[in-house]
């Protein structure tokens, strides 16, 4: 995702009067430019940078929408809403077969090595912001069995 296509949907979501669009865009830009700062790469945002940012945020805000209590339906409804709009910037993940594929072709020697925390430290590098940590660990734990 292009950190120009985030403010253009967030200008356009001004222009349309859509507070909840507008407010959620509105905290990925200032997410993406956090991690830009604190990277030191202000000017120049790159694709992974912004990925990055919007997994990270969607992972927030579920968080918050799981440790919602059930009666506050209003602010459940508003996290819910803000995941969903989130959610459409996100990069596509890989799926569990795919995940385990790509582990058992460039891994298969570590694989034979039943080394766990081996196995996750060079998978998680080389799959970090295409797939979700957990299923990965719980696809590594499988395979080592």
């Amino acid at each position: 995702m292009q950190m120009e296509q985030l403010q253009k949907d967030m200008i356009a979501a001004m222009k349309a009067h859509d507070k909840v669009r507008k407010d959620a865009l509105s905290s990925l830009i200032s997410a993406v430019k956090k991690i830009a700062i604190d990277e030191g790469c202000r000017e120049n945002i790159q694709e992974e940078l912004v990925d990055r940012a919007i997994l990270k945020e969607m992972k927030l805000v579920k968080e918050q929408l799981e440790t919602c209590p059930p009666e506050r339906t209003e602010l459940k409804a508003s996290y819910q809403a803000t995941y969903d709009i989130i959610k459409e910037y996100a990069p596509a993940m890989m799926s569990e077969e795919e995940i385990q594929t790509f582990i058992q072709e460039k891994y298969a020697e570590l694989l034979a090595s039943k080394n766990k925390g081996m196995i996750m430290k060079s998978v998680m590098a080389d799959l970090k912001g295409k797939a979700d940590g957990k299923l990965i660990n719980q696809i590594v734990a499988r395979l080592c069995e």
